[in-house]
């Protein structure tokens, strides 16, 4: 159970902790996340998002804390993905199925999709305000981040931000705020930019810029997912100023799979040719760290190198299924390389190019291709291909 919070005068924390949840789209979230709502008290009581279907009497109970849930007068649809937007039949069902249900355009259009319902919806767009009495809305629309309907809701008079699934974290903590989890929250909160933000980050550059001409401040920065930021709430907006830039850093991935140890070895010695030159790699074999991890590493890192093994003419399942995840994410301004051993037919490095080359990342180097096990000669030249990767990163950070 998650007991509501006052965060300022009037303003409730009133969401849900899920505990157990430990794949979000194929994103681990091995600490649970939150599905957070928040419940304001004024004129006309209004509700900020719901919760994932299943937390909705738990929602309810927790509105209940705080008022009768038939007294609120108005619901926002910041997101209308079904985390946010699940239990909303259910609570206009509690709370009156008239009651008006703000969204944006394509939010409209998704809820009627969801629920087949001719709800009392009211669409709004950004500079559109809502005066709830004492307080006021300002909405402001944030399409692709990361649903064609998300959007902001900015509570004025407070200097609030609701910020829908921006600015978030997949964590489950009895932390509340930034200052209470520390330095961790911005590790988690990387991991989500990386695995749900980062192919839209030319429109969240777009954002920030807006934010900055319209001189908006932030007392307070209250996301869907995770904690409130309202120690420095300009911590994460310069985070995310910096992760939307896409600027490299002196890191190299080094990312693998293996059959029989041969291209694990190849693998570690191409790590070692990037350490040659100075530069940090991280080494991350596909069986052993879940894809979201090793997304979070790319974002920031100058460079990576892909190994498989050829199976059936093709590569190894785990490093697809990778390089289709980072392919869909879009990382940018980084250079590659590829390697791998086989057998007989020798396709894997072939592929791995080809994939690379989607990515529209610089490949430095035609790859290295072992037949069976590398043997000294070829871990020298798996440790030239590291230090060659060590090099052009060297030159582009």
């Amino acid at each position: 159970m998650y007991n509501p919070l006052e965060i300022a005068a009037n303003i409730f924390s009133v969401g849900c902790r899920d505990w157990d949840i430990r794949d979000f789209h194929g994103y681990s979230t091995y600490e649970g996340t939150t599905y957070n709502a928040y419940l304001i008290k004024d004129e006309k009581n209004v509700l900020i998002d719901t919760v994932k279907d299943e937390f909705a009497d738990e929602l309810l109970e927790n509105i209940g804390k705080i008022m009768d849930p038939s007294e609120i007068d108005i619901v926002i649809s910041n997101h209308t993905e079904m985390d946010h937007s699940g239990s909303i039949p259910k609570i206009l069902h509690r709370i009156g199925e008239d009651t008006p249900l703000y969204c944006s355009k394509m939010g409209h259009k998704n809820l009627k999709s969801h629920f087949n319902r001719d709800y009392n919806y009211k669409v709004v767009q950004s500079g559109d305000e809502l005066s709830i009495g004492k307080r006021t809305f300002s909405f402001l629309e944030t399409k692709m981040l990361h649903w064609p309907d998300s959007m902001f809701s900015y509570l004025k008079e407070d200097a609030i931000l609701f910020s829908s699934d921006a600015f978030g974290q997949h964590i489950a903590s009895d932390a509340v705020y930034d200052d209470e989890i520390g330095d961790e929250v911005m590790s988690h909160a990387k991991k989500y930019y990386a695995n749900i933000l980062l192919a839209y980050s030319g429109r969240v550059q777009k954002l920030l810029q807006t934010v900055t001409d319209a001189g908006l401040k932030f007392n307070m920065i209250c996301p869907d997912h995770g904690i409130i930021w309202r120690d420095d709430p300009s911590a994460i907006i310069s985070a995310y100023d910096k992760w939307s830039r896409q600027e490299p850093s002196k890191k190299v991935v080094v990312i693998f799979d293996t059959m029989w140890k041969s291209t694990a070895k190849m693998a570690k010695a191409v790590a070692k040719g990037v350490e040659d030159e100075n530069v940090s790699v991280r080494l991350m074999n596909t069986r052993k760290w879940h894809r979201s991890d090793i997304m979070t590493e790319v974002m920031d890192a100058g460079g990576i190198a892909v190994g498989s093994p050829t199976l059936n003419n093709g590569i190894f399942p785990v490093v697809a299924d990778v390089l289709t995840y980072i392919k869909g994410l879009r990382p940018e301004n980084k250079v590659a390389a590829a390697f791998g051993s086989y057998g007989w037919s020798g396709e894997a490095v072939k592929i791995l190019n080809r994939e690379l080359e989607q990515m529209k990342l610089d490949i430095i180097d035609e790859g290295l291709n072992v037949q069976y096990v590398p043997d000294k000669n070829n871990l020298e030249k798996c440790i030239d291909l590291g230090r060659k990767l060590g090099k052009k990163v060297t030159e582009i950070c």
